[in-house]
């Protein structure tokens, strides 16, 4: 039987962007939002793999992450457009990959297979990304 764990992580998504130096071998996260989200993405794994009794997946993983942008004000409600707006998927995939080391998987290089979508929130949905991760390619 393959283990698998789902979730869902509610607040708008977060991309893991480049770092800057300031000086003295500092790095400093260029977007604000990043520290936050992958703490809310990290807690939410953790409940979730305690839920299920399993320890961190110890071989090969498929991640499926469905990406739920929040909606802007001006768009009408009886029409939803593609998210092609910044900010950029594998930015976003990213910051989650790196929230769910250590805690769904030993490192994100046992990571084999990968799906991922983002888009716009319907009216009255919770924006935030559906995360399965299976056990095996």
């Amino acid at each position: 039987m393959t283990a698998s764990v789902s979730f869902f992580v509610p607040g708008s998504p977060a991309p893991q962007g480049s770092k800057r130096h300031v000086g003295r071998g500092i790095m400093v996260e260029s977007s604000k939002a990043v520290g936050p989200w992958r703490e809310r993405v990290a807690l939410a794994a953790h409940q979730a793999m305690r839920a299920v009794g399993e320890p961190p997946f110890a071989g090969a993983v498929t991640v499926h992450l469905g990406f739920v942008m929040p909606r802007t004000k001006s768009l009408p409600k009886t029409k939803t457009v593609a998210a092609t707006k910044r900010p950029d998927l594998d930015k976003l995939v990213r910051a989650c990959l790196d929230s769910m080391t250590a805690v769904c998987f030993a490192d994100d290089s046992q990571v084999v297979g990968l799906r991922a979508s983002k888009r716009l929130a319907l009216p009255e949905e919770t924006p935030g990304v559906h995360i399965n991760i299976t056990e095996g390619p």
